[in-house]
């Protein structure tokens, strides 16, 4: 057996050609053009690619996005006062503080700071909370990414045994309540693994789902994937060699049933689940 890839360039080039139209129809409807607001502080250069990956993103597909660089050195309160002020902006309707932030700031408090209906990337805790009961305003863009592609190789989620590897606020949690929750690409039975789990291999071996986001590269291996599971490899790791994921992809292949390269997988889907936040931001602030 030789897993199927699950392309997500070709997925995400899909989906900005119709976000693509659908921001067109908006724009000429409402007179309002979607706009995302960039906060970068530092001088990360992982973080400067990202950051330029989703301000041409947003061009690709007409949403207006704004840059905002501060230096290192910038403080708290400095920072705050630009999400005040970004908040207060009524022509900016996504507003995105790109992570991490320098250790003299409590990221925690800048992205509470976030007004939650310009939370595109549905990190405030009012978001969170409407998540988990099953009314998301947004739905965080990676878990939405997991679920999208799962729904493109048509994996059967409902019923299904999904493991998800790693418990972090921006993907493990919120991708296990995602396809816990009673509707499309939902109804899993979720087991939650992180970094205390004993005997991790043999839980992930009865899984009919993998998603993998622990931050270790190639920690899964072929001898932890059920034959014919699906994988979804949510990690990036810069490694000597590269970019790697957080699973053996080449072990693994010739297990799984369908799997996500590292890169071209989850990340260039996460950058079109932004820009559809950000739409959806744009067309609840002309409904108000």
């Amino acid at each position: 057996m030789t897993a199927t890839l699950i392309d997500g360039k070709r997925i995400a080039k899909q989906l900005r050609t119709a976000l693509q139209q659908d921001v067109a129809a908006f724009a000429e409807h409402s007179g309002i053009q979607p706009h995302l607001c960039a906060i970068l502080t530092g001088d990360d250069p992982a973080s400067a690619v990202y950051v330029r990956n989703k301000q041409r993103a947003c061009d690709d597909v007409g949403i207006r996005s704004t840059l905002h660089r501060r230096p290192a050195n910038t403080t708290q309160s400095e920072l705050l006062e630009l999400v005040a002020q970004t908040n207060q902006d009524s022509t900016v309707h996504g507003i995105l503080v790109q992570l991490p932030l320098p250790s003299q700031i409590d990221a925690t408090a800048v992205l509470d700071a976030i007004s939650p209906l310009k939370d595109v990337d549905a990190f405030h805790p009012e978001n969170v909370g409407l998540l988990v009961q099953g009314r998301p305003r947004f739905i965080p863009c990676t878990p939405q990414a997991v679920q999208y592609l799962l729904a493109d190789c048509g994996a059967s989620v409902s019923g299904a045994h999904v493991v998800v590897l790693g418990r972090s606020e921006i993907v493990g949690k919120p991708v296990a309540t995602l396809l816990a929750q009673k509707g499309p690409q939902g109804n899993a039975t979720v087991t939650l693994c992180h970094s205390r789990t004993r005997d991790v291999g043999s839980v992930l071996r009865t899984a009919d789902i993998i998603v993998a986001a622990l931050g270790v590269p190639r920690f899964v291996t072929a001898d932890m994937v059920k034959p014919g599971a699906v994988v979804i490899d949510v990690g990036i790791n810069r490694t000597d060699t590269g970019l790697v994921g957080d699973v053996d992809f080449e072990q693994v292949v010739p297990i799984a049933g369908a799997i996500t390269p590292v890169p071209g997988g989850v990340g260039p889907m996460t950058i079109a689940m932004l820009l559809k936040n950000t739409l959806s931001a744009a067309r609840q602030a002309a409904q108000a």
